[in-house]
């Protein structure tokens, strides 16, 4: 396969070989050389698993990661694109505070609008698991969105406060809801 159609977000595979110890161009034959190209998601990503060293932080995220390289590599995908088709767009920033306060940080300034670039917002849900506090809402026309707290595994007096969102029904406007998510981010 050459590299002229490779759609694959370009930060993506120096983060991949650094953690992994692994070049792109020996998974990318990997992949090819076990009919990867006409697999499904959860497929590739077992695949990847198995190739992940035993001492990796985190085997099952990069496996992830090196499955949707390789589908976007091979044209299954486009970035921010999920394995069902819809897209996704996520920002993150990390804050010197617990989750719960990064969270209701979040809850008492940006999750107070009513609407985000023109989408109307529904009543936020709010949860809380063992790794996790969660602020949840829907967009009319423009999918779900996600707020999570987790604690940063290196420095626990420090929160990741991440914002995803998932559904949306195409890749036009995913920089422009990137940038809205930043600026709300940098603004706590």
């Amino acid at each position: 396969m050459t590299e002229t159609g490779n759609r694959t977000r370009a930060g993506s595979i120096p983060a991949l070989e650094r953690a992994t110890g692994l070049a792109w161009d020996e998974l990318r034959r990997r992949f090819e050389s076990h009919g990867a190209a006409s697999l499904g998601h959860p497929e590739i990503a077992r695949l990847a698993l198995g190739w992940m060293p035993e001492d990796l932080q985190n085997p099952e995220w990069w496996a992830q990661s090196a499955a949707i390289a390789y589908e976007q590599h091979a044209g299954l995908r486009v970035p921010g694109q999920s394995s069902s088709g819809a897209f996704r767009v996520g920002a993150s920033r990390t804050l010197a505070v617990d989750r719960d306060a990064a969270v209701e940080a979040w809850a008492a300034g940006p999750g107070l609008a009513t609407e985000h670039l023109g989408h109307p917002a529904s009543a936020p849900r709010r949860s809380r698991t063992e790794k996790r506090t969660f602020f949840r809402f829907d967009l009319e026309g423009a999918g779900r969105v996600e707020v999570s707290g987790t604690p940063n595994a290196k420095d626990p007096s420090k929160t990741t406060l991440a914002v995803s969102q998932d559904g949306l029904p195409d890749a036009a406007r995913i920089e422009e809801w990137r940038a809205h998510w930043k600026a709300l981010l940098a603004g706590l």
